[in-house]
């Protein structure tokens, strides 16, 4: 799985997952974890198409999500740009983790580890945190 870089957005594709939702958690990601400013400018649907080799329709698709999550706003004439309001930013950022913590649990519960269990081993996971 070979990496491409588009403007700021670094896209890994995994061509057995679903494509669209794919281009739609890496830009939701990069996003939350604020490696796009707010109030840039995406790259148009054709030209993020043609970099990462997918029909526009897949790209357009992935938009129109992020334009209902209100992360997107278009300017007709203008493109798409990221949201200018951190509050929502926040808010995808929340419902990120909190969807990453309910997998991580299922996966505990799957193992049948227990809620005890499961919060000594995050304590004893290395956190790669910025300083």
């Amino acid at each position: 799985m070979e990496s491409i870089q588009v403007g700021d957005f670094k896209f890994s594709l995994d061509l057995s997952e679903p494509l669209y939702e794919q281009v739609l958690q890496h830009i939701r990601q990069a996003i939350a974890r604020g490696d796009v400013l707010l109030g840039t400018k995406l790259p148009s649907v054709r030209d993020l198409a043609l970099r990462l080799k997918l029909n526009p329709n897949t790209v357009m698709r992935a938009y129109q999500e992020l334009d209902r999550d209100h992360l997107t706003e278009t300017r007709r004439g203008q493109g798409t740009f990221i949201t200018s309001d951190s509050e929502i930013v926040q808010q995808v950022k929340k419902a990120l983790a909190r969807d990453a913590v309910t997998a991580f649990v299922s996966s505990m519960e799957k193992l049948g580890i227990d809620r005890s269990s499961a919060e000594s081993l995050l304590k004893e996971v290395a956190w790669h945190e910025s300083e």
